[in-house]
This record gives C-alpha cells, structure tokens and sequence, in this order.
C-alpha cells in the first residue's frame, strides 16, 4: 500500500508539472500574439504611406502659397496663379510686381497701389477700379470686401459688395488710430469688426469695434494694454485672442466675463470653426513659436475643455481638424484623437532626403500644403 500511495504521489505531482507547463505554455503563445499584433499595428501607423498621398506642386514656398476653397494660390511677382489639390493649373491672374492679396473659400482680393482686383474661384475679376488712396490691406468675407486705404493713422475703411459697389464706409472710429485687422461675422457675413489701436496714448490700447454693413456701428470696447492679434468669429460670437488672455464678446461688443481664459505664455496656430457646435482653438508655447516653428507642446481649448498634449517629437507646425489634433515633424505626420491624446505616426510620403520645413495651411478638402524647403507638397491626410 505504501507503494501503491508513493505512486498516486508521484502521477498527481507529475500531472499538475504538466498542467502548468500547459498554462504556461498558453500564457506565452497569448504574449506572442499580442505583440505580433501591436507589432502589425506599429508598423502601419509608422509606414502609413499606403494611407496617404503626395502630388508635389509647381510654385515654391516663399511665392505666398494660400490656401483657396479646395485649390491653391501661388504669386509669382507677375501673376496670381491658381493650382487644383493635385497640381494641376486652373488658372492665372496678371497683376504685375508689389501685388497682395488674400483669399476666402470663394472669392479673392488683391490690391497693387491704389488698385483693388475682387476675382472668384474661377478666375474672372468681378471688380477692377482704383480707389480714392493707397490701400494699406484689404479683407473678404461671404458677400463683403474691407479696403483700408489712406495713411498708416486716421485711414478711411470702404466695404464694397462682390461687384464693387460701395454699401459701407468708416472714418471717425479710427480718428488717430492704427487699424490692425477687419473681419465680418454673422449670417452670411453681415456684422463686421474692425481692431484697432491707439499709436498717441502713453500706453497700448486696442479697440474692438462691431458694426452691421451699411447700417450702423453696434459696439466698441477698449480690449486692454496687452497687444491684441486674433479675432475670431464662433457661434455668433467674437473670440479676441492678446498675448494675456483670450476674450468673448457678443455683437454688441458686450464681454461674456465668465468666458475669459489666460493665455499668457501661449500663441494660437490653428482653429476649427464648425457651423455648430464650439471651435476648437490650437494653442503652442510663444518660445516654440517666436522664431522658426520647433513646437513639442500643444494647448486645446473647446468650450470649457482645456486639455494639453505631448507632441513625440519636435514638429514644424501642427493644426486641428474635426477631432483630431495632427502634428509635422522633419519625416512624420502625428494624430491624435482630441479626445485619447495618444498620439500616432505616419510616414510622410516625399521626396527621398526631403525634410519637411514648413506647414503652410490646410485646403477645405482636408489636404495639407507642406514645404520641404522651397519645394510644396499637397499632402492627403490618412482616413
């Protein structure tokens, strides 16, 4: 019996050896797995380049490339040529040498000296004329071009309609003033703001004024002694971004003080204005944005959301699209969803020894211009 019982013994000692072989075994092949499969999954965000693609275009990145609706804006010091996302060439616009423009998704508007040009996505001027004095800048918006014409205080603001017709003109709100920007806002662009500052005052004060175009002047504001650089329009509100913090008014330039946030530190370099719902502003450290663009962190604002993110690496320029937050190394593009901030790589798909320098805008198709030093890239973001 006492044999018999070693025996048992040793069989039972035997079969729990090769239970936990067999678990271990288990253990092991289930590891395996999931590190093949993190490894299939590594190896497709960082070699994205099946999911994105690259059409390298015909101007260079100091020729004022724009993004224009889903095509592209080239000035070439003769003429203002417009390129389709993949390359291709629309059309050209003759406007000589000392030229500027900007653009909306529709229309654009140059002006040269005292001439002012309003052309629309196909090409074709809807406005040629000179007026009264020399253009300082000008603005377009839905149905409404801003000219700020005369000298650099006291200028004289004309807003003319899509074919030229003056409806709209401001003088006195600027008396011994510098008129740093002017934007419209509302229901198909019908409001108007205008920032401007004080050049005579023993300190810096800037002015947000607020109008309806050709009806009457609605608001105005002193927005402080910190320098004022971005005015934007969410949700039938004005977003005011100085160098300390970030102010909301409604369109009587009436302050939302519960909406105020400090910015101080911080630049913005990108936003997402959908048709409802809040923006989401994109924020970077001013020392990672002064000189060249070297940004590793990013800031996001969304409503009352304030969340932070760690780029993986230095990148050149970064922006926000619907739900995610995409950043621009010298070799790699990073997402990450606004929501995870977990970022993942993808190969940019360029030229062999290219480094990508530069983000010079996003097309409303989602498409992406990049600069490899003069050379432009139209870039295809991944699904």
């Amino acid at each position: 019996m006492q044999g018999k019982g070693k025996s048992m013994y040793i069989d039972r000692m035997e079969e729990q050896r090769r239970r936990r072989r067999q678990i271990r075994n288990w253990v092991i092949l289930l590891v395996l797995i999931m590190l093949v499969l993190l490894g299939i999954r590594f190896i497709g965000n960082m070699g994205g380049t099946t999911e994105m693609g690259a059409n390298r275009l015909t101007c260079f990145a100091s020729q004022s490339v724009t993004p224009f609706g889903n095509n592209i804006l080239y000035y070439d010091d003769a003429s203002i040529h417009c390129l389709s996302s993949d390359g291709g060439i629309r059309w050209s616009f003759p406007v000589g040498s000392g030229a500027s423009f900007t653009a909306s998704d529709d229309y654009l508007v140059i002006w040269q000296g005292s001439q002012v040009y309003i052309v629309n996505q196909s090409g074709n001027a809807t406005y040629n004329d000179n007026m009264s004095s020399e253009v300082q800048f000008a603005r377009v918006g839905q149905q409404y071009v801003a000219v700020v014409t005369g000298s650099d205080t006291s200028p004289h603001l004309v807003v003319l309609d899509m074919k030229g017709s003056q409806v709209d003109e401001e003088r006195e709100a600027f008396e011994d003033m510098l008129l740093l920007d002017v934007g419209f806002y509302g229901d198909q662009g019908q409001y108007m703001w205008t920032l401007a500052m004080d050049v005579y005052g023993t300190a810096i004060n800037s002015t947000l004024n607020t109008f309806q175009v050709g009806k009457m002047s609605t608001g105005e504001v002193s927005v402080g002694e910190k320098l004022a650089y971005k005015v934007l329009s969410e949700n039938n509100k004005l977003r005011v971004f100085t160098t300390q913090q970030l102010y909301t008014y409604n369109y009587k330039a009436v302050q939302d003080t519960n909406s105020t946030i400090l910015v101080y530190g911080w630049k913005l370099i990108d936003y997402d204005v959908p048709d409802r719902g809040d923006a989401k502003l994109l924020l970077a450290p001013t020392s990672q944005t002064s000189n060249s663009q070297q940004i590793s962190d990013l800031r996001l604002l969304t409503g009352t959301d304030d969340r932070r993110f760690a780029l993986p690496d230095v990148c050149v320029g970064a922006m926000v699209r619907g739900s995610s937050v995409y950043g621009f190394s010298g070799s790699y593009m990073y997402r990450s969803d606004v929501t995870t901030q977990k970022f993942y790589a993808y190969a940019l798909p360029i030229g062999d020894g290219e480094t990508v320098t530069a983000y010079l805008g996003t097309l409303k198709n989602g498409r992406v211009l990049l600069a490899c030093d003069e050379t432009v890239y139209a870039v295809t973001l991944p699904e």
